[in-house]
């Protein structure tokens, strides 16, 4: 699945790549699809019971032929989107369903309670039960089975039933209609008919029952809210009348009239209070004249004015004066108290006519109050009266807001299974899980498969790609690429010789370090075959142990000494009597052995680097097998007296984060590998997932070696 996207400037999915890859699981994907139609068509042709669908249609009718105005209770539907899907549901509501399985009986048929309910159970049926029984009574310890009643298992039976047809029905609705389809599925072909029709009828028989209870209520409540009407109606109208005959008749254009007679009343009171005030000023001023002059000023009276000119030379005028004068004072005094008079009349005038103003109004108000309330109770008593007559009228005359359209027909084929249907989608849905494997299968695929995704990857170059030797031991190894030598592994670890001699041209590398992430990657086959191939071009090699721990070369060299390297590097041995000289391999080795030291302090010791400088004088190659890098951190030691490193990486087997992880510790050390070595390759396989065409001479692998 790596493979099949590519990571470009955007995702692009290579068909080409997809393609192979399935084409590869076509196996896989040929057995699930094989798999998948065997369990679809036994389930199709042996298992499925026959099942019969039959239709019945009814529509809503949204206009009612009323002989009366009475919509809000006997009336048809608006028929607007909300009461068709409440419609529907009431279709589908368990209590109509209730009604068909009572109509129908269907609480004895066994397709709807079962078996175990309508007939005497079988050995095998009753050995259930009574296991069930066992199982309750163990996890029910120390409690009493409650039995249950007659009428609770009739209630349970029925509900079973009615659950059942719930499931077997399929009420919808036309779009953009008033159509609904009653569809019912069950095992008879009669038998879905005659339930489709029973529903159909019931709900329209609903319906009318509905309205008559609905009439029925209504009119009752009526009678009672009319006569409960009709006693406040008949208090109401005593009310005003006793009120009317307790206060004096009032009117609004009376009350209107006095208003405008205390208007008048009040500017007469504001005239006599004005007259009042003058008439007190006119008599202050007269008592406040001192003299004949002032008084006469003061009176503005003609014969005092007459008499003036001569008050002061004739007593007699004088006389005459002051007694008109003390006449003038006298009437003033007479008017202020007539003015005064006056002015607490009208006042008294005034305030009597407020008083009555507002006994009247507020008479007024009650009366006008009481006479509403009484109309009120009138007119809510007609409007109701009239409503139980129309109820009386409409009784017997309703009608059902719906009708059937098309009764149900009995169906001559059944509606499923539908077999060819289920082979169908049993083959697309193997398709489905075989191609979903593969491509799992490929997702998960985590390691390397070809040079360039490795080098992609990693960043360093692949020196060689290995295939897999077909030697059944690893005894076999050098044996077959001596007796081969043109077979393709062979001509691969020369090809390997012969980019490691390349990968420095001016200053080719001397000391070689093979080393791998893990265990069991193909390292130690990869030194011994380039020591081998070394010598074949006439150099002088030795082939150290490095990987002491394991001590592999036991398998491979049958005459190892007991003394090895360890005894070499402490002078318990000299190097002579440690290598062996193999005719298979025809190179010297120095082999591990078991010590008590550790084998990293071993290899970071003064000894082992001496040994390796020495050795550079007297061998043209030293080749050493250095432990995994993921395991112990020897080989990180052991390259730093190399010159090059090969990393063995085996073909898609070692994942992404162990390269990650291993190319980390050897640069957080300052290392930098030679190269990778692209081990056991399978031909086969990597024909298989579509790299024929670019790494096509692997395909011969196993003919080259039958040929040579």
């Amino acid at each position: 699945m790596s493979n099949v996207i590519k990571a470009d400037s955007d995702s692009v999915i290579d068909l080409g790549v997809l393609f192979s890859t399935l084409w590869r699981g076509k196996w896989v994907i040929a057995i699930c699809s094989f798999l998948t139609v065997f369990l679809g068509g036994y389930y199709a042709y042996v298992v499925a019971v026959p099942q019969y669908t039959s239709e019945a249609v009814v529509i809503l009718e949204t206009q009612q032929n009323n002989f009366l105005n009475l919509e809000s209770v006997v009336g048809g539907l608006s028929g607007n989107s909300e009461e068709v899907n409440s419609e529907v549901e009431v279709l589908r509501s368990r209590s109509l369903m209730g009604k068909v399985v009572d109509n129908l009986d269907l609480v004895r048929d066994p397709e709807f309670v079962g078996l175990g309910d309508s007939a005497e159970p079988s050995v095998v049926a009753r050995s259930i039960d009574r296991a069930k029984l066992a199982v309750k009574q163990v996890l029910n310890v120390g409690t009493t089975p409650v039995e249950r009643t007659p009428e609770e298992e009739t209630r349970r039976k029925r509900d079973r039933a009615i659950n059942e047809l719930l499931s077997k029905i399929n009420i919808s609705n036309i779009p953009r209609s008033f159509v609904f389809q009653i569809k019912v599925t069950t095992e008879d072909a009669e038998k879905s008919a005659r339930i489709a029709d029973t529903i159909a009828r019931l709900y329209i028989l609903e319906q009318l029952e509905v309205k008559f209870e609905a009439t029925e209520q209504a009119t009752q409540w009526l009678s009672g809210r009319v006569s409960e009407l009709q006693v406040q109606l008949e208090a109401a109208e005593a009310e005003v009348a006793d009120f009317s005959a307790s206060i004096d008749l009032v009117s609004v254009e009376a009350l209107q009239l006095r208003e405008v007679q205390l208007k008048d009343i009040r500017d007469n009171v504001a005239d006599a209070e004005e007259a009042a005030l003058n008439a007190a000023d006119r008599l202050e001023a007269l008592r406040a004249a001192d003299d004949f002059r002032s008084k006469a000023a003061a009176a503005d009276d003609i014969q005092l004015t007459r008499l003036l000119p001569r008050v002061e030379t004739d007593t007699q005028v004088a006389d005459a004066f002051n007694l008109r004068y003390e006449q003038i004072i006298a009437r003033a005094e007479l008017d202020v108290t007539r003015a005064g008079q006056q002015v607490e009349a009208l006042i008294n005038a005034r305030a009597d006519l407020e008083q009555l103003i507002d006994r009247q109004g507020a008479d007024l108000i009650t009366l006008q109050q009481l006479t509403r309330e009484a109309e009120a109770v009138g007119l809510l008593y007609e409007t109701f009266l009239r409503r139980l007559q129309e109820m009386s009228a409409q009784q017997g005359v309703q009608q059902a807001d719906s009708r059937v359209l098309s009764s149900a027909v009995i169906p001559l084929v059944p509606s499923a299974p539908r077999k060819a249907l289920i082979v169908a989608v049993s083959l697309l849905l193997g398709l489905g899980l075989g191609a979903g494997l593969v491509l799992l299968r490929e997702a998960r695929q985590n390691g390397f498969r070809t040079a360039q995704d490795l080098e992609s990857h990693a960043g360093y170059t692949v020196l060689g790609q290995i295939p897999s030797i077909p030697a059944r031991n690893r005894k076999r190894t050098l044996p077959y690429l001596l007796e081969k030598h043109a077979s393709n592994a062979a001509e691969a670890y020369r090809n390997l010789r012969t980019s490691l001699m390349l990968s420095n041209v001016d200053n080719p590398p001397q000391v070689i370090i093979s080393t791998s992430c893990i265990p069991g990657e193909g390292k130690t086959t990869n030194s011994l075959a380039l020591a081998q191939n070394l010598t074949g071009l006439g150099k002088k090699v030795l082939l150290i142990e490095g990987d002491i721990r394991r001590r592999t070369f036991t398998q491979y060299f049958p005459n190892i000494p007991e003394k090895g390297l360890v005894s070499v590097l402490s002078g318990d041995v000299s190097l002579e009597d440690a290598l062996v000289q193999d005719d298979a391999l025809q190179a010297s080795v120095l082999a591990g052995e078991k010590t008590s030291v550790n084998a990293a302090d071993l290899f970071a010791s003064a000894a082992f680097k001496t040994l390796i400088s020495e050795m550079r004088d007297r061998f043209d190659a030293i080749i050493i097998d250095a432990p995994p890098v993921l395991v112990v951190p020897d080989a990180r030691i052991i390259a730093e007296t190399a010159d090059a490193i090969l990393f063995t990486v085996k073909w898609d087997s070692t994942s992404r984060i162990q390269i990650d992880e291993a190319m980390r510790m050897f640069h957080s050390a300052g290392q930098r590998i030679t190269g990778f070595v692209l081990s056991q390759i399978n031909a086969r396989r990597m024909k298989a997932y579509g790299y024929g065409g670019r790494y096509g001479a692997y395909s011969g692998y196993g003919a080259s070696y039958y040929k040579n």
